[in-house]
């Protein structure tokens, strides 16, 4: 029974309750009677029904996914590895040692020769401005919207929540301003602009739309997951800021939610879970992890901590003990338990002997889309959650063909799956992602229907469908012969 069903209920059985309890029309006894029992039955109803209006409205309304679109900037914004290090050298003031570092660190990377940058940064000298900064975003949240609005068909005027999460550019008029004007939503649109909030804050837009579609009836939610490149490279030579130039690059994605009844028979996923982890009280350790902040010279930059994968493992376990007991069979939970108990109980000696469990979530989960951070974290996941490169293969191609894109990778990822034909009917797909903070977000989805996939609906995988996925070592040396020019165009000077 619905809330509306329920609420005409209630108002049916207290108008009969009304004209109950006035039997002045009956005279004799038996009247009298049978209109104590008439009372009896209506007061019951009256009660079933409020419990049932109670229960309806207490119940949270199912969150839709109704369909994704991931940004793909022309050709003209692809760079290779070696075309990235020789602009790198020619647009910064580096020393000979940071290019030194920049390309080896590109070599171990993960990333492919076709990864994109902003005009901003292809441009000698490089115009790295409030002006080009914008251009990027509106390029890339125009791009996605529109794109996304096509496929869907919704009108404008449906949409009753606005969510953008950009973490390293938050301009005046703010994101969410710029999408209802350009589209021209209505007024009383509830919006959200979040900033600051690293690479997890699309799971965190996709959990307050979910809040909010409790909230707001018969309506949809845009959530859009981007960031700007144009005014976060870094030019100087700081080492624990330099890691971003070879791993950031220039993305977009965004999504339609619905919490309309009507919206089931064609949305692709429902939303059934969504976890968020936050270790920054735990910890200074975790909140310094990732931070932008200005090198001796004044140059800007987002500086990573050595520490970085040991706080992310730390936010992951945390997550997943939250996250395990809503989505692993009782077979898994009583291990993990057995094992948690045991370390608690015997102590320090135990601890040593132990190995903390970790829960196979392949048992209950069906993708996995990662957050295309580096390398580094996509092998470590893979490790310490007994992955299979098959599971990994939409993070590992998502960061070779993309980059890392920020809070946009996971819709890269479940993009691909989608092309790839992976996704059946029934199937769960869990979402992580990493943020400074620092944070660890999870979300589970579930598909509602088959994707077929295919170029009709490859999104921004449409031109490498047939080519990918690619074996990608662990180290790829870039193929230069300029790398005399390189080192000579950075100066040649040592620290």
């Amino acid at each position: 029974m619905d809330s509306l069903a329920a609420a005409h209920l209630l108002a049916f059985a207290t108008l009969l309750l009304v004209v109950a309890v006035s039997p002045s029309s009956l005279a004799d006894a038996v009247a009298r009677e049978a209109c104590e029992h008439a009372r009896a039955l209506v007061a019951a109803a009256a009660c079933f029904a409020a419990a049932a209006y109670a229960y309806a409205m207490s119940r949270p309304r199912p969150v839709y996914l109704v369909d994704l679109a991931g940004y793909k900037p022309a050709a003209s914004h692809e760079a290779t590895r070696a075309k990235s290090v020789r602009h790198f050298a020619a647009a910064g003031n580096f020393t000979g040692e940071s290019m030194s570092f920049q390309r080896r660190m590109m070599e171990r990377s993960g990333l492919g020769e076709a990864t994109h940058f902003p005009a901003s940064l292809l441009s000698l000298p490089v115009d790295m401005c409030l002006r080009t900064a914008r251009e990027e975003s509106e390029a890339v949240v125009f791009g996605v919207v529109d794109e996304l609005l096509a496929k869907t068909g919704v009108a404008v005027a449906d949409i009753g929540v606005v969510i953008v999460n950009s973490s390293l550019f938050s301009p005046t008029p703010s994101f969410t301003s710029l999408v209802v004007n350009r589209y021209g939503l209505r007024h009383d649109v509830v919006s959200h602009n979040l900033s600051g909030m690293g690479c997890s804050a699309g799971i965190i837009a996709i959990d307050l739309a979910k809040h909010l579609l409790q909230v707001h009836a018969d309506t949809y939610a845009l959530v859009v997951s981007t960031e700007n490149i144009t005014l976060n490279a870094y030019l100087g030579n700081y080492r624990p800021m330099l890691v971003t130039n070879t791993l950031f690059r220039m993305g977009g994605a965004a999504v339609l939610l619905s919490n309309r009844h009507a919206e089931r028979s064609r949305a692709k996923y429902q939303l059934m879970h969504t976890v968020r982890t936050h270790r920054g009280g735990a910890c200074d350790r975790s909140y310094g992890c990732v931070t932008q902040e200005e090198d001796e010279h004044g140059n800007v930059g987002v500086s990573l901590s050595k520490e970085l994968m040991s706080v992310a493992g730390d936010a992951l376990r945390t997550n997943i003990t939250t996250l395990g007991p809503l989505v692993l069979p009782l077979s898994e939970q009583l291990r993990f338990l057995s094992t948690v108990l045991r370390r608690r109980v015997l102590g320090r000696r135990a601890k040593s002997g132990t190995k903390p469990y970790v829960p196979d979530f392949r048992l209950a989960l069906d993708h996995f889309c990662i957050h295309a951070g580096g390398r580094g974290v996509l092998d470590e996941l893979e490790r310490s959650l007994g992955l299979s490169a098959w599971h990994m293969e939409p993070s590992r191609m998502t960061l070779y063909r993309f980059g890392n894109t920020s809070s946009s990778s996971l819709w890269y990822e479940l993009a691909y799956c989608e092309a790839k034909g992976r996704i059946r009917r029934g199937d769960r797909v869990w979402q992580i992602a990493f943020g400074s903070g620092f944070k660890c977000n999870s979300a589970v989805w579930k598909a509602l229907r088959s994707v077929d996939g295919g170029e009709a609906d490859a999104g921004p995988w449409a031109q490498d469908l047939d080519r990918l996925p690619v074996h990608v070592p662990k180290v790829v040396p870039i193929d230069d012969d300029d790398d005399d020019d390189v080192v000579e165009a950075g100066h040649g000077r040592s620290e």
